[in-house]
């Protein structure tokens, strides 16, 4: 009998002749041989296998900032790392070479949740990031590198489209530290034309990590010029977020550049993002960042209540000036964040 060198994926059903995943709410139904929508779990004889388990395509240290993740440990370095696949099928994806990748052209050597967490100590890191392509899609390999890693004193951070079934999710943020989650449009017609997926669940996972876990949370909006950077659909996020997850959860707004599917769409105008940010800010959002632009002071973190900065960034680099054990040095008001 020949057997599969795949692990078992965790995270599904039998039914008949098909194997029923049940990682993302996209509930691929697949007979044997055959793969479901994220490319990297398949029907193997019956069981469902995970394709990417200890195989990353890309290892390197980032500063945290990079994630983008400001109000956690700034200023410190994570090792990043990702896999091949994803759970949506993003016509502007900005990473498409991993996302979109055949899992048999990236098969490289078999890495160990060990010596992943070895790096992660020998680099002087205190988190280990799961990043570059969806995380959820090797979430049995994020599951057992954060158990352990946890065990040994370092943080784990997921940057997430947030796609993924309320069965799963628990298992994969039980030693989670901190995420950022990719909010994609504010419409759930922009999300099935340009995603192949739906809004609904992105919203039900922020409002889970918000609202049932300890995991610290950011969110990160791509601005697409005439997609998703209308007045009525900013206006209709912001609302949610202030009412739904609260007005300190900080909100990235970031520019589009032409990519993948999507390269007759042209780059994000710097109006459109400062547009964007001064409406996020008029609507109650206390934390509003730019990305992927050279903005002066759009990256900068400043105190809401004396406007005082306190964490002074540029691109990717940082420097706190202004904090003090999680506090506004000049008035003490309490920032939101994980800053030890």
């Amino acid at each position: 009998m020949v057997t599969s060198s795949h692990p078992e994926a965790r995270w599904w059903t039998a039914e008949e002749d098909r194997v029923v995943c049940q990682l993302c709410p996209r509930g691929c139904r697949l007979q044997d041989g055959q793969t479901g929508f994220c490319r990297v779990r398949r029907n193997e004889g019956g069981r469902l296998r995970t394709l990417t388990y200890g195989h990353p395509v890309s290892i390197a240290v980032d500063p945290i900032e990079k994630k983008p993740l400001f109000h956690f440990l700034p200023g410190t370095s994570v090792v990043s790392f990702g896999t091949v696949g994803c759970t949506l099928g993003c016509r502007f994806c900005q990473n498409w070479t991993l996302s979109r990748a055949e899992v048999e052209k990236h098969a490289g050597r078999f890495v160990s949740p060990e010596e992943v967490v070895a790096l992660a100590e020998k680099e002087g890191a205190p988190a280990i990031a799961y990043t570059y392509n969806e995380p959820s899609v090797f979430a049995e390999y994020v599951v057992d590198i954060s158990r352990l890693s946890r065990q040994r004193g370092i943080r784990n951070v997921m940057v997430t489209n947030g796609y993924v079934a309320p069965e799963a999710r628990r298992e994969i943020y039980a030693n989670i530290d901190g995420a950022n989650v990719d909010l994609k449009a504010f419409s759930d017609e922009f999300y099935r034309e340009q995603t192949q997926s739906s809004l609904e669940p992105v919203l039900d996972t922020l409002r889970w990590i918000r609202h049932e876990t300890n995991v610290w949370l950011e969110i990160t909006t791509l601005l697409i010029p005439g997609l998703n950077d209308s007045d009525e659909m900013l206006a209709a996020e912001y609302d949610w977020i202030v009412e739904n997850l609260g007005r300190e959860v900080p909100l990235h707004l970031t520019a589009f550049h032409p990519d993948y599917e999507m390269r007759d769409r042209p780059r994000t105008p710097p109006d459109t993002l400062a547009r964007a940010r001064q409406m996020a800010r008029d609507k109650g959002l206390e934390f509003v960042y730019l990305g992927n632009v050279a903005e002066p002071g759009g990256q900068s973190t400043r105190c809401p209540t004396c406007d005082q900065i306190l964490i002074y960034r540029t691109w990717h680099r940082s420097e706190v000036v202004g904090l003090e054990g999680g506090r506004c040095s000049k008035c003490q008001h309490e920032i939101p964040g994980v800053f030890r």
